[in-house]
């Protein structure tokens, strides 16, 4: 894996490998991805930074780390499915598919152009890795139980893991989707909350009201673990254990800092869909070598 200028790491990480070292590695791979993710935003005019970089280390950890993939052959029957519900927050996921070897890093320059297969949400036809189109927000999760429930039919190992915003588990279709997990007992789904605490405009407990999270989902039927979503050694040794119970669906709370970690953006509401200055991305820049 290289790190030089604007280019990103480029292949996985050997899970052979001591935690440690992965743990280096996926530092490194999440800086990378989030400088990459910067200059995207300002040159397209457009994204959503804040929760790109909230979600950067859980996104990172499971492209490059965890899940049962193989970037030249992104159609594998027996491949992990990850599902990115929170799909506005696209500009990490590109950066990190381009990280784990799935598209040329030069597809970045053209994020959002006319015309370009990587535009503001992802569309499983146009990107290599991307396993469901997402956007309207709601839509992801049940997509992934969906996905969960064909592999408990089919009979296969493969695991289903999907992101979600917290603002977005607003929507009621994510709970009806999690009744059903938890009816059928899918414990080859995981479900991970980039827990911020921010939606667009304002706290999302100042919107309404989430918690208590662990306990609702587990009144849903599903196991509940919380974890520091920015702490890579943290991520790994839980997703490493899943399922939490078996014969559960697993869900994790990942507390998280919108715009993490540069100083100026972090646990700022403005930063959602915020673009930086060209004096702003010097800055954050700096903070991310």
């Amino acid at each position: 894996m290289t790190l030089a200028g604007r280019s990103l790491p480029v292949g996985r990480i050997d899970p052979s490998l001591p935690l440690e070292e992965r743990v280096r590695l996926l530092g490194e791979a999440a800086r990378a991805i989030r400088r990459r993710d910067l200059e995207m935003v300002r040159s397209a005019a457009l994204g959503h930074i804040g929760g790109d970089f909230s979600s950067a280390d859980i996104v990172a950890t499971l492209l490059l780390a965890v899940l049962n993939i193989d970037p030249s052959r992104p159609s594998l029957d027996d491949r992990d499915r990850f599902v990115m519900s929170k799909g506005h927050s696209s500009g990490v996921l590109y950066a990190t598919l381009a990280a784990a070897g799935f598209f040329d890093p030069a597809w970045l320059d053209g994020y959002m152009e006319p015309l370009s297969p990587l535009n503001g949400h992802p569309d499983r036809k146009k990107v290599p890795g991307v396993e469901a189109n997402t956007g309207p927000l709601g839509h992801g999760l049940p997509i992934a139980v969906g996905i969960a429930i064909a592999g408990k039919m089919d009979g296969s190992n493969r695991r289903t893991l999907c992101l979600v915003g917290d603002g977005e588990l607003q929507e009621g279709s994510n709970w009806e989707a999690m009744m059903a997990a938890g009816h059928r007992g899918l414990d080859k789904l995981t479900v991970i909350v980039d827990r911020n605490g921010y939606q667009q405009g304002a706290p999302t407990e100042e919107t309404s009201r989430l918690e208590p999270i662990a306990e609702k989902v587990r009144a849903f039927g599903w196991a509940a673990a919380e974890v520091d979503g920015h702490d890579h050694a943290s991520l790994l040794g839980l997703f490493e254990k899943l399922p939490v119970i078996a014969g559960r669906p697993t869900f994790v709370i990942a507390h998280t800092h919108k715009g993490y970690p540069v100083s100026f953006m972090q646990d700022r509401v403005e930063w959602h869909h915020k673009v930086p200055t060209t004096e702003q991305v010097r800055a954050a820049l700096q903070e991310l070598a």
